[in-house]
């Protein structure tokens, strides 16, 4: 069999390949700190389950949906007016099946073969796969340590900008832990605007942010509405990770033809689905608070306990990770993750996955309570890999 050349654009699927390594230490009897995936580990509301339980006992709910129902997009848009104070109307919003599943195909949407993108470095790897996939050409602005970890677009260079069709924003960043603020989106809108790029903000992590701080949509700032879209889930903030709900939003045009290319490959969202996004939308969000501050537990104990064995590890201001650069006695970050299971039992992820400028660092996901976060850093502690 003649596969497709297309697949020479893609790597090893990095989690797939470490949750066999977890399948097969565990077989062996080994313990496993898993910090590799980030799903969360917290309770599905039970308002939430319950809305899927009585949607799935009505018979019409297993037929086809075919569309986003009014009740839903209603739900999304009064969300986004009471946590955002941001005005939408049903035809910004599309959903999808999760925000990876959404940027995974977008380019396919906005892109021929050989346009210019901008990514981020490092990034979610589905930022670069899907920009693949559409067949783009990606130039990599760098988030790095000198700047926090946020973007610059100065650094972009005019021949760059100038051809460029959109460029993706992440924050709260995954992998880096770094937060926007007002000053960047500033900057961002005013740069995608001059060159004409639309900015597709993925905005996943806008109610795990630490410190104090609170997170709002790139669209509630003056001007982003002309030039982006953005993608929101209910993944992280209401742990609906296996459910795959999520919706891009924002200019009406880029919306429709996302929403074309969906009628062509999807049947829509299964109804149960749209009851339970509706049930997280509209219902109590006390919760979603209460989990922000368990994670910022998670993050001070992951932090501060790596660097009081002598690993230097700097706290995430949000998203739910820690990027954490690797010991100086290591250069590879697969060969330093490899050694780390094998010898602690922590799995992370190696940095080397999120993009060109991703070596050096791996990724903890915060998904494991403090006291089993105590017991790995020992682990880590007695391994004297640190």
């Amino acid at each position: 069999m003649q596969f497709s050349s297309r697949m020479d654009r893609f790597g090893d699927e990095i989690f797939g390949a470490l949750n066999e390594k977890k399948l097969e230490l565990e077989a062996q009897g080994k313990k496993i700190y898993n910090f590799s995936i980030g799903t969360p580990d917290f309770e599905t509301a039970p308002h939430i389950k319950q809305a899927l339980i009585d949607a799935a006992k009505d018979q019409d709910s297993w037929k086809y949906s075919l569309r986003d129902t009014p009740e839903l997009l209603g739900a999304v848009c009064s969300y986004y007016k009471k946590r955002f104070d941001v005005d939408l109307e049903p035809d910004m919003i599309c959903s999808c099946y999760g925000s990876q599943e959404g940027i995974g195909h977008i380019g396919l949407v906005l892109c021929d073969e050989g346009d210019t993108v901008i990514l981020p470095t490092p990034c979610y790897p589905v930022f670069i796969a899907g920009m693949k996939m559409a067949g783009a050409e990606p130039y990599y602005y760098p988030m790095v340590k000198e700047n926090g970890f946020l973007p610059d677009v100065s650094s972009i260079p005019e021949e760059v900008a100038k051809k460029a069709k959109l460029m993706i924003v992440s924050l709260p960043s995954n992998p880096t832990g770094s937060v926007g603020t007002r000053e960047v989106y500033d900057e961002i809108i005013a740069f995608a605007k001059k060159y004409d790029i639309l900015i597709i903000h993925d905005n996943a992590y806008s109610d795990i942010i630490f410190d104090g701080a609170v997170g709002g949509s790139f669209l509630g700032i003056p001007g982003a509405m002309d030039i982006g879209v953005e993608f929101f889930s209910l993944s992280k903030s209401f742990n609906l990770t296996g459910a795959r709900i999520s919706f891009l939003i924002g200019r009406k045009d880029v919306v429709a033809a996302f929403r074309k290319l969906r009628s062509q490959i999807d049947f829509g969202m299964f109804l149960p689905l749209q009851k339970a996004a509706v049930a997280a939308l509209t219902g109590p969000t006390d919760m979603v608070k209460e989990q922000c501050a368990k994670y910022q537990e998670r993050r001070d104990a992951l932090c501060g306990g790596l660097r009081r064995i002598g690993w230097d590890v700097p706290d995430s201001h949000g998203s739910m990770f820690v990027w954490a650069p690797i010991p100086a006695s290591y250069t590879s970050s697969m060969q330093f993750c490899l050694d780390l299971i094998e010898k602690t039992g922590v799995i992370c992820t190696p940095g080397i996955s999120f993009g060109p400028l991703g070596e050096g660092y791996v990724r903890f996901a915060l998904v494991l309570p403090p006291e089993k976060i105590a017991e790995a850093i020992e682990a880590v502690r007695t391994s004297g890999l640190v």
